[in-house]
């Protein structure tokens, strides 16, 4: 599996991520699909996919919550 562009794998994420309901699934079922690592597959993530994650992450409990000030 070779992306020309990071696009490209960014776009097969959200296109996963709307029928499973999750992106960081999502990203690790490319990694298996395309024999990659995840550490490869991170590095052609867009910023705003990786907020994303992040964000799901933070809800899952998988990362620690962050600290914020009250609204």
């Amino acid at each position: 599996m070779l992306f020309n562009e990071i696009e490209g794998f960014t776009e097969e994420v959200l296109e996963m991520a709307e029928k499973s309901g999750s992106y960081i699934d999502s990203v690790l079922d490319l990694c298996i699909k395309y024999n990659i690592e995840p550490q490869v597959a991170a590095k052609m993530l867009s910023k705003p996919l990786i907020e994303k994650i992040e964000r799901e992450g933070r809800l899952t409990n998988i990362l620690p919550q962050v600290p914020s000030l009250p609204v």
